[in-house]
């Protein structure tokens, strides 16, 4: 059982309230200064601890209310976050009511992003429980002058064995608001959780299922207008003038014209997109009516010019250059090669690489690439917003409201303190909707027009807007002596426009002679965060390489791996490595265990690859069994092992592990972006192919690796490995290795 404090400085505290009518409320609002070991999310790496902020009600007929504090996009934090304070509480779930905070300003930093909600909210909302629990005893102690310490909780119920006497957490909640709020509480030993670690429903199924308004999309209010925006058909390019005689003339047409995202001058945040700042607008009556007349505008667009910008990174200033060239996919592979052949960025070297590879016996080099990706939410980007001249209201599906906040209230002049968002489920999210320039649109649309407006992004709209998933480019060599000994090691590694090298992670720390460099090359293309950003990319590439490593080695996939993480726990190379060696061992011998590796490695007909990849704090593993029938190609199953600490919600962990595998089974085969004089190729499904019901793994066993670790990172880590098993299995199955995605169009050539 820990003691902790539930106050950790001066901005720290906890308070409670007395309800109208009776009850209690518990608020809690703590600097998170206490937060565990690790790697860090953007958030951290700015040195911004993250603000947590949520209430306990508690009314005196003993409805319990928990608000969950980060907005919602499908990983279950409405369930996951409630029932940590739930526990602590020792609450009945069943009775249990949660609902989504509003984003205010008491309620701290409301991000969801970085798989960083439950690793930094375990340690507060546990307290937060712990101190209401504490509170209540405390209350009954006094209302039946016993000891505190001889009152025990169950269910939401109040028990005192010697007098006999009990009492429901509604009768003692009026008096339990008048308690003084606890300096310090016990929390919970893992051994005794009664809901953390036990399967629970989503609370929010059933509307999900039943078609109730929650999405961005439902978003209705009376008098509301609909918006939609025209950008330049290509990066590279914007708006001259237009012609919208045509469109204003059509029916149900409100008005027609130009808007400027950002002004002139205006620092961008780290979330402001630099996309395409001048839009044409239409707005009308229906979406319907307003699509057509978009259909009639006349536009010209002109050739931007090379601009260099300055975006603050939490406060740091940083120049991002522009380039104003039309680019296309077959230049950015072209300079991606040429850029790679080069000495690169020094980001770590170990030992002496150069030497090792002068005096090899044999040396390995292989290169691997992947191009733009689209997010694809199932729900397009969407908003609504009221501004008038003292507040502006609004309503979106958004990652990071607290970062749009300030946004919106420079673009339209109002203090923050007037702005009011609302969060709506995010009908998937991925990253896209940490990049909120859809909220800026639909408040200057709103403000200029002076009505309510509802802003719809269109499929095409959405995918042809912007912030995709770089294209990456990576080169791995290895250096082995005659007796076919490992002895070098060396990563370059780049993208357009960003590198996703992680020069610290496996097999850094591991090899004597290590050497890291890093490139990258500028583009007008928008990027941002997509699932596990970087490392879906070079844990892909990392992995298939160490298995072809492996073969030319003569070891088995699995056993190298673990020799090689063997050398990293018992001696280290270097003292940056930034990954737990026996955990990331763990996986691969959990995954090992429970797919019958060994007995099974050559079941006939079967084709087996394994991958591992360490990131957002977590530590995931997968071997992927898969057939070729006739030409086509199944993926029978897959194992999963993850270690993430302590698993909150059984039943929502092994979703998001389900959901991530098919997601990387679907980009790793079909996934592609590509552009062409600026303008991108796939506008819609019909062109960018997504994975289909039929081609989705047949069977998906996950298993978690059971300690007391708090809570790790879960909705991105699972995706990277994913990559480099269906890789190496295809390689399994074909005798051909893959160094390109997306592999369906090289498999397509093979005629496999």
């Amino acid at each position: 059982m820990a003691l902790v404090k539930t106050s950790y400085n001066r901005r720290s505290f906890l308070k409670a309230s007395l309800l109208s009518g009776g009850g209690m409320i518990l608020g809690f609002d703590w600097f998170m200064n206490a937060q565990p070991t690790g790697i860090l999310s953007a958030l951290d790496a700015a040195n911004e601890a993250v603000n947590l902020t949520s209430f306990i009600k508690i009314t005196d007929k003993g409805d319990i209310t928990i608000f969950s504090p980060n907005p919602e996009f499908g990983q279950n934090l409405m369930t996951s976050m409630p029932m940590i304070v739930a526990e602590e509480l020792d609450a009945d779930w069943t009775k249990v009511t949660v609902e989504q905070a509003p984003f205010q300003a008491q309620f701290g930093r409301q991000f969801t992003g970085g798989s960083q909600s439950i690793r930094s909210g375990w340690l507060p909302l546990r307290t937060a429980g712990a101190s209401a629990r504490y509170m209540l005893i405390e209350a009954a102690a006094q209302a039946w002058k016993v000891p505190a310490n001889e009152i025990n909780t169950e269910g939401g119920v109040l028990y005192h064995k010697a007098s006999g006497k009990s009492a429901t957490y509604g009768e003692m909640a009026s008096a339990a608001a008048k308690v003084t709020v606890p300096k310090e509480v016990k929390l919970k030993a893992v051994k005794d959780f009664k809901i953390i670690g036990k399967s629970q429903k989503n609370v929010e199924g059933q509307k999900i299922v039943t078609g109730k308004p929650m999405f961005g999309l439902d978003y209705r209010k009376e008098g509301m207008l609909i918006a939609m925006v025209a950008h330049p058909p290509a990066f590279g390019m914007k708006l001259k003038s237009f012609d919208a005689t045509a469109a204003k003339a059509m029916a149900g047409i409100k008005d027609v014209f130009s808007i400027e995202v950002f002004k002139e001058g205006y620092t961008k945040e780290m979330f402001d997109t630099r996309t395409f700042n001048e839009l044409v607008v239409v707005v009308g009556n229906t979406t319907w009516e307003v699509m057509n007349a978009k259909k009639a505008l006349k536009i010209d667009w002109q050739p931007i010019k090379d601009v260099t910008e300055t975006v603050s990174m939490f406060g740091k200033k940083v120049e991002v250059f522009t380039p104003g060239a039309l680019e296309s996919s077959s230049t950015h592979s072209q300079k991606m090669a040429e850029v790679a052949a080069k000495p690169a960025k020094l980001m770590r070297k170990d030992g002496d690489p150069e030497a090792a590879f002068k005096n090899a016996a044999k040396v390995i080099e292989r290169t691997y690439s992947a191009p733009f990706l689209a997010h694809n939410c199932m729900e397009p980007m969407n908003c609504f917003a009221h501004v008038t001249a003292d507040k502006a209201e609004l309503a979106a599906p958004i990652q990071v409201a607290e970062f749009v906040e300030k946004t919106i209230a420079a673009r339209i002049g109002l203090p923050v303190d007037k702005i009011d968002i609302q969060f709506t489920r995010m009908g998937g999210g991925f990253g896209r909707r940490a990049y909120p320039h859809y909220m800026v649109e639909a408040a200057v649309i709103s403000q200029k027009m002076n009505v309510p407006i509802k802003l719809i992004y269109s499929r095409e709209d959405d995918m042809s807007y912007g912030i995709y998933r770089p294209a990456y480019h990576a080169t791995y060599r290895a250096a082995l002596d005659a007796k076919k000994n490992l002895i070098g090691f060396h990563v370059i590694a780049g993208g357009i426009p960003e590198s996703p090298l992680h020069a610290n992670r496996f097999p850094a720390g591991a090899i004597d002679n290590y050497l890291a460099e890093e490139w990258a090359i500028p583009s007008n293309i928008t990027i941002g965060a997509f699932r596990a950003p970087r490392s879906n990319f070079i844990a892909g590439a990392e992995q298939s390489f160490l298995d072809e490593l492996a073969e030319a080695m003569g070891k088995d996939p699995i056993e190298f791996r673990l020799e090689l993480l063997k050398r990293a726990k018992t001696n280290p190379v270097g003292k940056s490595n930034d990954y737990d060696a026996d955990r990331y061992a763990g996986v691969l011998e959990l995954v090992r265990d429970k797919s019958g590796w060994v007995n099974k490695g050559k079941k006939s007909g079967v084709s087996r690859g394994v991958a591992a990849y360490f990131c957002h704090n977590s530590y995931a593993a997968h071997i992927i069994d898969l057939s070729v029938k006739k030409g086509k190609i199944t993926v029978e199953k897959v194992t999963s092992a993850l270690d993430c600490g302590v698993i909150v919600n059984p039943m929502a962990a092994t979703n998001m592990v389900e959901g991530a595998v098919t997601d990387g089974v679907g980009n790793a085969f079909y996934g592609q972006l590509t552009f062409k004089d600026g303008k991108i190729e796939q506008t819609n499904f019909n062109n960018y192919r997504m994975i289909r019901m039929g081609e989705a793994p047949k069977a998906i066993d996950v298993h978690f690796v059971q300690n007391e670790i708090a809570p790790t990172g879960l909705g991105e880590p699972p995706f990277p490995p994913v990559f480099g098993a269906l890789a190496n299995a295809l390689y399994k199955a074909t005798g051909k290795r893959f160094y390109q995605q997306p592999f369906n169009p090289d498999l397509e050539k093979r005629k496999v």
